[in-house]
């Protein structure tokens, strides 16, 4: 698992509205800190010495209390039982930690050790930090991960706003049959960085919780429209066409550094382009044949492979359509009639 799943997946555990949060929250706004580690396997109970038996269901006011005392509390691994309290957890000294107090380094090397989700709330420095494995997250006020979310949206619709006006270019040059790899790369790079802030975004919405469904609503409302599209460039412009492939190499691009996008001869080479920027290249229009209503995908496929490309597609007859399986004279037709008038509206 990517470490980026893993961290929603973490902070799904510890947002705003669930039972646990709130168990936190009155631990840090008391004051007196504490440790809990959410798993009770034979791993993390041969690290606990002492301590006492609980064995009763989670609440928050019970983890308040529990907190109190000095040790660290054991929870089952999805928090709804308190197994044990006031433990003391002796990890093994030689597992590497980057914390300097006690209470944080122990729980860094818990969870090192066993792969087990571990909350340090710092009592001096008013802090939660959550630990799984080498995964680190300081857990954040709401209203800062909100205003954060805020800035993300706002950047993120400038960056649809630029990528709506990208493609309605690449359709006119497509259509004249005059698109360039710089073009293409272009539109691309812009998607990637789309990808890169809507993935911004939805981790703010897994840390905001029950606080975060206006930010989701709008994320939502930006990337829609044009969640697929970028498969359909990849696939249009990719050396392999397929689907699997295209949505391989939207994670890979994903993944870059906004640096690394920037390069366009970058993005032309993980396309499998080898050529110049300036080069005309053609694409096999399954992103303008997305857009013919009732056109199943298997059959836009076919298309695409019979014809090899947007120009000869552009040039087919009604005969040439008819002879592909699953067209048909009234649906030849109607491709026809729709890329006419995509082909009128891209000039």
């Amino acid at each position: 698992m990517r470490d980026e799943e893993r961290l929603y997946r973490l902070l799904r555990q510890v947002a705003p509205g669930t039972p646990l949060r709130e168990g936190i929250e009155n631990v840090l706004h008391a004051g007196t800190g504490g440790l809990m580690v959410l798993g009770d396997g034979p791993e993390v109970l041969a690290l606990a010495a002492g301590g006492f038996d609980i064995d009763c269901a989670f609440s928050p006011a019970a983890l308040y209390e529990l907190s109190k005392m000095d040790g660290a509390i054991i929870l089952t691994a999805d928090a709804k039982r308190i197994v044990r309290a006031n433990v003391q957890l002796v990890p093994d000294p030689g597992v590497p930690s980057v914390e300097t107090g006690i209470r944080h380094r122990s729980a860094e090397r818990v969870s090192r050790q066993t792969g087990a989700v571990v909350i340090a709330v710092s009592q001096r420095r008013h802090q939660v930090t959550l630990y799984q494995g080498t995964l680190r997250h300081v857990l954040r006020d709401a209203a800062q991960v909100l205003g954060r979310a805020n800035q993300a949206l706002q950047a993120l619709e400038r960056q649809r706003i630029a990528l709506v006006g990208e493609l309605a270019e690449l359709d006119a040059v497509e259509f004249s049959g005059e698109a360039t790899l710089r073009d293409v790369t272009s539109a691309v790079q812009r998607f990637a960085l789309l990808d890169r802030l809507g993935r911004e975004v939805a981790g703010y919405v897994e840390e905001l919780g029950s606080e975060g469904r206006m930010v989701a609503m709008q994320l939502h409302e930006l990337t829609r429209s044009l969640s697929e599209e970028i498969l359909y460039v990849l696939r249009d412009y990719a050396a392999e066409s397929s689907l699997d492939h295209a949505r391989s190499l939207r994670e890979q691009l994903a993944a870059w550094s906004a640096e690394a996008l920037l390069d366009l001869s970058a993005v032309a080479r993980s396309l499998g382009q080898a050529g110049e920027l300036e080069q005309v290249v053609q694409p096999r229009g399954l992103r303008v044949l997305r857009r013919v209503p009732r056109l199943p995908p298997p059959v836009a496929d076919k298309l695409a492979q019979r014809f090899g490309s947007l120009g000869n597609l552009l040039n087919a007859s009604i005969e040439e359509l008819d002879a592909v399986e699953g067209i048909g004279t009234a649906r030849a037709h109607a491709i026809r009639r729709h890329l006419a008038r995509m082909r009128e509206v891209a000039r």
